[in-house]
């Protein structure tokens, strides 16, 4: 099997399960355990302002307050996924995904960018999209996905709504110009 990590996923335009239709997601993790990643094209309506002071971490004058939240996925939506550039090794619990991007999951970097440090580069997401062992597999089987090497300047420098049509891109394709029927040779 070859490891998707460090790829996008696209969604094809005839999904239409509400949790992924007209997503981009980037994943931190395939192997023949499963698939974990996080959407990254769908910001919430609410910013880290309300974030921060849900959780009491004050940053009243964080530079970040009206950065958005992003939907990360329909799995554990309780829980914040931090996507960035640079070391996962300044905080508590991270994973290097490439030598460029890591995943956080803790608090002390919500902290960091309430009190204006932490990585220039980042996207907060609520919940993460997850795959059992062959399940992903099967998707990519049935044309739900189309995959991409992922990049960072996708990730972190082109806006929200573009991010999608950004990465197609990258394969020559336009979604726009694809049918919503999926079909199989």
């Amino acid at each position: 099997m070859q490891s998707l990590k460090d790829h996008f996923l696209l969604a094809m335009p005839h999904l239409e399960d509400p949790n992924f239709s007209a997503s981009l997601a980037y994943l931190c993790d395939h192997d023949d355990n499963g698939s974990m990643g996080v959407i990254v094209n769908r910001p919430m309506e609410i910013t880290l302002e309300a974030l921060f002071d849900q959780l009491e971490l004050g940053g009243e004058r964080s530079p970040h307050r009206d950065t958005p939240v992003y939907y990360g996925g329909p799995m554990h939506k309780d829980r914040g996924f931090i996507l960035h550039r640079g070391s996962s090794d300044a905080w508590d619990s991270s994973i290097q995904v490439t030598p460029e991007i890591a995943l956080t999951t803790s608090m002390d970097m919500l902290q960091a960018l309430a009190e204006g440090r932490g990585p220039e580069h980042f996207l907060v997401c609520l919940g993460c999209a997850g795959w059992e062992a062959g399940h992903l597999e099967e998707e990519l089987k049935e044309n739900t996905w189309l995959t991409v090497q992922g990049r960072a300047d996708v990730l972190f420098d082109v806006p929200p709504a573009e991010r999608l049509t950004g990465a197609a891109a990258i394969l020559g394709v336009d979604l726009n110009l694809m049918t919503r029927d999926a079909g199989h040779a």
